[in-house]
Parts: structure tokens; C-alpha cells; sequence
């Protein structure tokens, strides 16, 4: 482990004077904060706490993790994290989080002169953006320590709470701040990210109430903070940040393309024809669920006629498309993983879009959207669309992330980022019969970038919908419950 102590951000912030000062001014501030802190009793301790309990729902454990910024070192402690590196230019607060917490690396540096020999798989700047001197330079730092998959979380004061915070230390509820701090918004904040080279994924409001006052603070912080207009008061913002897509120089993958298959023997032979090549290769896997057709001899008989092809046949284990979905991904030796429906609503030959948006970057989850074109007569009940709009309305409100059409078949993302979502897939479950839910939700979980990528949706040719309007309605209902319950309200 080195820290280099010459870089172009860190020697253009050691020649100007008043950066100088500055870093001393603050770095002495926080060596007195570090000592007051040891019989510290105040009221504020209730914040940090939840700022713990936020951080571990966003960063999984298990990683590593760098936080810039680390102060004691009881948030990055507290994420069991694989490999945990805490970074402070206090002297007082690096030697007290030795001490408390000795089975992580901490390294006495300046953020603006960071250079650690390693990378992360998540970054924290908790509280740091207000206090530093050169803002983009730190984010400059930071986008040097990042895989591609690295997510950077930022949590920084709102500046309502100016006023609030320059009082709270007289009445013991928080340490003292230095009187000088940048009150960045959230685009001003956005903006730095993307001058720096991230990317901001998705931003949220945390803690109206700063207090452990019994009842209220849980309230106010796990369900009023999510509403119109009083999250606009919260105290702190949180943001997620990825390194900006580089064009992709490796070599292109193979495509696996899963199609769930049930009563749909009239398509198949249209579905060997019309799916189109991509990356190095495009391999079919068929999982056939139970049909009372001949889909599954259909199947067989296509493939045996393009045995030079990749082509996997699958019987569905279980029961669901949700089921054959997974089955589907478990058998595919391609690097990217696609759905599409065996009803042909959404074209074969659309595919090469949705790779070309997660190849050139654009997206980690593209989602496809039947909703923006117009559809062909039939495509889609009246009250199935109305349907859909609101579900997209309600998912996109509780993943924070715009999701416009939750139900369309077709998606796509990468083996690694499915087999991170499995990893994590206890918390969430495995009721959904549809699959897309266990998608989305699991891409929303790991803050992958998400895309919607608009196609036209097709009239059935052949055979009926296996989607039951009034039961599944009301399962969907039971989801958006949960999905408040485990990703909005936490």
C-alpha cells in the first residue's frame, strides 16, 4: 500500500497559499474535534447511526471499500466489508479509529493528494463534499481508484439545514463544523461528478429527523422523508456515481438469448429465423414450460435441422416464467444474458439495439419499453395499458429510478452483474412468477444504471396470452407493497 504524496491536483493545492491555509486550518480543526469526541454524550449520535443503516442497504457486504474521509471509522465498520481502507488527513481521528477498529486499513492522507495502489467496488464520501477545498479534484482522485462496476456514494447537508447546524453544537447535539463549509445542491454536485468523469446514477433525500426521539424519528425517517413536499426539508442528500462508460476495446462477447417458451409452437420456427447474430455469436436457449401444444417438439425439430448452431433446449423445472427465466440464465454460457418472449410481441430483430446499448456502456440493465410508440390494433387491452402506465408510475417512484414499462419481456444485462443480483436475491425473495421483477429490483438493489430502450409493440400471430388480468393485477399490487416495504421505506 502506497500513498503518493505528488500529483498534479495535490501539488496545484500545496502551491496556493490559501489552499494551504485552508488544509491546515480544517486539519487542526478536526484533531480538536477528534478529542472532544472521546466522552462525548451528545444527542446527534441517533444520525450517524442511520446514515450506517442507509450505507449498508446500498453497499452489500462482502466488497471493498474505500471511504474518503473516515473520521473515526465506525461507518465503514460498520458495512462488513471485505477489505475496508479509511482515509483522514487527521492525525487524532486516524489513531482513534486504529484503536476502535483494527481489522481495517486506515491511511493518514489528504483526499486531494490520494493515491492508493489498489481499486474499490464501492467508494463513501459521507459529509466530505462541504468541507474539502477542491471538490473536483477529490472527485478526479476518486475516479482513479474505480473498476468499471465501482459505485461512488455521497452523502452531503442540505443547505436549509445551515442555520440548524451552526446552533446544534451549542445544545450538545452535534460537534462543532467549521464556521466556512461549501452548500452544494444536488446538481451542483451532479455536475462535479460529471467534469470529474462520473457518472450520477440516481440521488434521494435521508433523515428529517435527526433525533432517536421513539416513534417520531422512525417515521419521519423511513416514511415521511419519501413524500411530497417534506422530503424537499431532509438534512442530507445521498447520491450514487459511477465511472462514465469507456467505449468497450475487449473483444465482443457471446450473446445468450433465453426465450420461455409455452404454447407457442407456431413462432418457433419464425424465432431460429429472424433472431440475429451479435457480438461473437448469439446463442438460443429455449426453456419450454409445460405447453399443451407441441412447442417442445417444435423446438427440437428447428434445432436438430441447425445443429451447427448454439442452441440449448431446456424443460421448465418449476412453474412461472419467472422460473423458466432463471432456469434460462443458468444453462447460458454467454456473457450477455437477454429475454425474449416466444409471442414475437417485441421483434427478434430489435435485439441488436438493446446490445448495442449495454456494449457501447449507455446501460448496465436496458429494459425495454412498449410504451412510447404506438401499438398495432390488439397488441394491448385497454385496461392492461392503463394498467401498465401506473405500475411504471409506482415503480419508478419507489426504485428511484425512471422505469417507464415494468412488464415488458425484454431485457438484458451481464452474467457478473446476474450473478451479484443472485448473491443478493435472498433479500427480495422469489414469489415473482413474471421475472422481471426479480430484475429490475435486483438491478435497482445494485444501483446499476438502468435504460429504457422504447420498441414497438406486435400484435400476437399466433396463440393467447398467458397473462391473467385480474390475478396477476393483484399480485402486482402485493409487489409494489413489498417493494416499499424492502427498497423505499428502509
Amino acid at each position: 500500500m502506497t500513498v503518493a504524496q505528488a500529483n498534479p491536483i495535490g501539488v496545484q493545492a500545496r502551491e496556493d497559499s490559501a489552499a494551504g491555509e485552508y488544509a491546515r486550518g480544517r486539519r487542526a480543526h478536526w484533531d480538536a474535534v477528534a478529542r472532544r469526541s472521546d466522552g462525548w454524550r451528545g444527542a446527534g449520535g441517533y444520525y450517524h447511526r442511520r446514515l450506517e443503516a442507509v450505507h449498508r442497504f446500498v453497499i452489500p457486504a462482502g466488497l471493498r471499500v474505500l471511504e474518503v474521509g473516515c473520521g473515526r471509522g465506525d461507518l465503514l465498520a460498520s458495512l462488513g466489508a471485505r477489505r475496508a481502507v479509511g482515509v483522514d488527513f487527521s492525525a487524532e481521528m486516524i489513531e482513534r479509529a486504529r484503536a476502535a477498529h483494527r481489522d481495517v486499513t486506515f491511511i493518514e492522507a489528504d483526499a486531494h493528494a490520494l493515491e492508493l495502489d489498489e481499486s474499490f467496488d464501492a467508494i463513501i464520501l459521507s459529509d466530505l463534499v462541504n468541507d474539502l477545498w477542491d471538490v473536483q479534484g477529490v472527485f478526479e482522485r476518486v475516479r482513479a481508484h474505480c473498476l468499471p462496476h465501482t459505485r461512488v456514494i455521497l452523502n452531503f447537508y442540505s443547505r436549509l439545514w445551515e442555520l440548524p447546524l451552526s446552533i446544534a453544537p451549542r445544545m450538545k447535539l452535534a460537534l462543532a463544523k467549521p464556521k466556512i463549509q461549501n452548500w452544494l445542491t444536488v446538481p451542483d454536485v451532479s455536475n462535479l461528478l460529471r467534469l470529474a468523469g462520473l457518472e450520477p446514477l440516481r440521488h434521494w433525500e435521508e433523515v428529517l429527523m435527526p433525533l432517536g426521539i421513539p416513534i417520531m424519528a422512525p417515521l419521519c425517517n423511513r416514511v415521511l422523508v419519501r413524500t411530497w413536499p417534506l422530503k424537499h426539508l431532509a438534512l442530507t442528500n445521498l447520491m450514487v456515481a459511477r465511472p462514465a462508460p469507456m467505449r468497450e476495446c475487449d473483444p465482443p462477447p457471446v450473446v445468450s438469448v433465453i426465450v420461455p417458451a409455452r404454447n407457442e409452437s407456431g413462432n418457433i420456427e419464425s424465432i431460429f429465423q429472424r433472431t440475429p447474430s451479435m457480438g461473437a455469436g448469439t446463442e438460443l436457449v429455449f426453456v419450454e414450460g409445460h405447453s399443451t401444444d407441441d412447442t417442445f417438439a417444435a423446438i427440437e425439430r428447428a434445432a436438430s435441422a441447425r445443429a451447427q448452431d448454439r442452441v440449448q433446449v431446456l424443460k421448465q423445472p418449476g412453474r412461472g416464467k419467472g422460473d423458466a427465466v432463471r432456469a434460462g440464465f443458468a444453462a447460458a454460457r454467454g456473457e450477455v444474458l437477454m429475454i425474449l418472449d416466444a409471442d414475437l410481441t417485441v421483434p427478434p430483430e430489435d435485439l441488436p439495439r438493446f446490445y448495442h446499448a449495454w456494449r457501447s456502456g449507455q446501460g448496465e440493465f436496458i429494459n425495454g419499453v412498449r410504451l412510447v410508440y404506438p401499438m398495432e390494433k390488439q397488441a394491448m387491452r385497454p385496461l392492461n395499458l392503463l394498467g401498465n402506465k401506473f405500475f411504471s408510475w409506482a415503480f419508478s417512484w419507489l426504485l428511484g429510478q425512471p422505469i417507464k414499462d415494468t412488464l415488458c419481456g425484454t431485457k438484458v444485462l451481464s452474467r457478473s452483474d446476474y450473478q451479484r443480483l443472485i448473491a443478493g436475491r435472498a433479500y427480495f425473495g422469489e414469489f415473482d412468477p413474471f421475472g422481471d421483477f426479480d430484475l429490475v429490483f435486483g438491478a435497482a438493489k445494485l444501483n446499476l444504471k438502468i435504460v429504457d430502450l422504447p420498441v414497438r409493440y406486435r400484435a400476437r400471430t399466433y396463440g393467447s396470452t398467458n397473462i391473467h388480468r385480474w390475478r396477476h393485477g393483484w399480485l402486482l399490487l402485493k409487489m409494489v407493497a413489498f417493494a416499499a416495504r424492502r427498497i423505499k421505506f428502509i
